[in-house]
């Protein structure tokens, strides 16, 4: 079948806090510089109302229940999106194809100077039956902020969010049937012009995939290791944003935490917390006062990711946490720089309540020990698998992403029949 032109399909679209221009002006004043590829007037801008498709003529199976090839992470659907952009013209017409491999030369940029962001998300079969996406506005905003910060062109966030919806909204019928159960989103962006040299990528692509994961999280709850030895990002750095390179240099730290006999690694900086392996890290404890309080670290030194999951737990927490109304002690949100030494005294004066792990992949995972200085520390889980505050937000957060809350950030989309 010939490529012709189409208008995606939409969901509903819901308006952000950050405008596209509030993303741009943030980047402009924090990374000056960086926005030379991201806005030229003269070249084609990302236009989702341009998309093509090609059908596929091969169609895969999907995997039941079980199937050994989720756990390999590698089972994708049918289609996936592409866009090219190049220096001298700018996007061309992005393409909704046949999932397929595709063709780099040795010499691109992306093999050789780490020119490679991404985001992760998931897309949700709701117990209503309707197919959502969870703020998907929040994760396209975000891979901006992370494309530009490593030299790769730029593009109107709200263009890649509709790209998106384009593409499960023609695989979600076949791949996610079944209520309850979702499906991974890579949307990713690589430096793909073919030429050595430590400069900004003439051309780059945009492709965005899907595929099943397997089921992650620990059920006695996770179990950390705080690494005394290494870091993950420092100030100035780059670990603000969803990049290759932020993950690659990892892989070592966490092969020897689960060596040991650990998950992941609680990432220290000069002693002070920050991330556990690829995800926020939150610790509920109480205040000499006796004040619950939830604490993270900040975003404000742009050393930890500004997750999408830590976000929206933040703001549940405020608007539902603060008051004492759902059977629970009021709650204080706490964004500051803490140590592990902070953690040991308050295990050691019975102040700790919980601590849980939040991202895409692991969702909300409760934490039941972390290992500092050749100390195990027993964190509480009071419901056998959590503490109640993970507990509660979790529930939440749920509620929300499979229908049983209506709320703006389920983004319900209209699916197209398309087999």
């Amino acid at each position: 079948m010939a490529p012709s032109a189409i208008t995606p399909p939409h969901g509903t679209q819901q308006t952000s806090e950050l405008t596209a221009a509030a993303v741009t002006e943030k980047i402009a004043q924090t990374a000056p510089g960086l926005l030379k590829n991201s806005i030229k007037t003269t070249l084609r801008p990302l236009d989702a109302s341009r998309l093509r498709f090609t059908r596929t003529t091969t169609p895969m199976s999907v995997p039941q229940p079980g199937d050994p090839i989720i756990a390999t992470a590698s089972q994708c659907t049918d289609h996936m999106i592409t866009a090219v952009w190049r220096s001298t013209t700018g996007w061309e017409d992005p393409e909704l194809r046949p999932y397929g491999n595709l063709s780099l030369a040795p010499t691109a940029s992306v093999l050789h100077y780490a020119t490679e962001c991404f985001e992760g998300m998931k897309m949700y079969r709701g117990f209503d039956g309707k197919l959502r996406l969870f703020r998907p506005d929040a994760n396209c905003k975000r891979m901006l902020m992370s494309s530009t910060r490593i030299a790769l062109p730029g593009f109107d966030p709200k263009e890649l969010e509709k790209l998106i919806i384009a593409m499960i909204a023609i695989d979600g019928p076949k791949w996610l049937p079944k209520p309850g159960t979702f499906l991974y989103l890579r949307p990713t962006m690589i430096g793909s012009a073919a030429a050595l040299g430590v400069a900004t990528p003439k051309e780059a692509t945009l492709f965005v995939i899907a595929t099943f994961m397997p089921p992650l999280g620990a059920p006695q709850g996770m179990k950390l290791l705080a690494s005394t030895d290494g870091v993950r990002a420092w100030p100035g750095g780059f670990g603000f944003a969803k990049v290759g390179a932020n993950y690659g240099p990892s892989l070592m730290a966490n092969g020897e935490a689960k060596a040991r006999g650990y998950d992941q690694v609680l990432w220290l900086l000069n002693g002070q917390v920050t991330e556990a392996g690829a995800s926020n890290f939150f610790v509920m404890w109480k205040s000499r006062e006796g004040k619950p309080q939830l604490v993270t670290a900040p975003l404000g030194d742009k050393i930890i990711l500004d997750g999408v999951t830590r976000r929206s737990i933040l703001q549940l927490t405020r608007e539902r946490l603060s008051d004492g109304r759902t059977g629970l002690e009021a709650v204080e949100i706490v964004e500051r720089h803490f140590t592990m030494e902070d953690v040991v005294e308050a295990v050691d004066e019975g102040r700790i309540m919980e601590a849980f792990a939040a991202g895409t992949a692991y969702f909300v995972c409760p934490v039941s020990v972390i290992h500092y200085k050749d100390q195990d520390l027993q964190i509480p889980m009071s419901q056998g698998d959590s503490g109640p505050y993970a507990a509660l937000i979790k529930s939440w957060l749920v509620d929300i992403m499979y229908g049983k809350e209506q709320h703006e950030w389920g983004i319900v989309v209209e699916e197209e029949e398309f087999y």
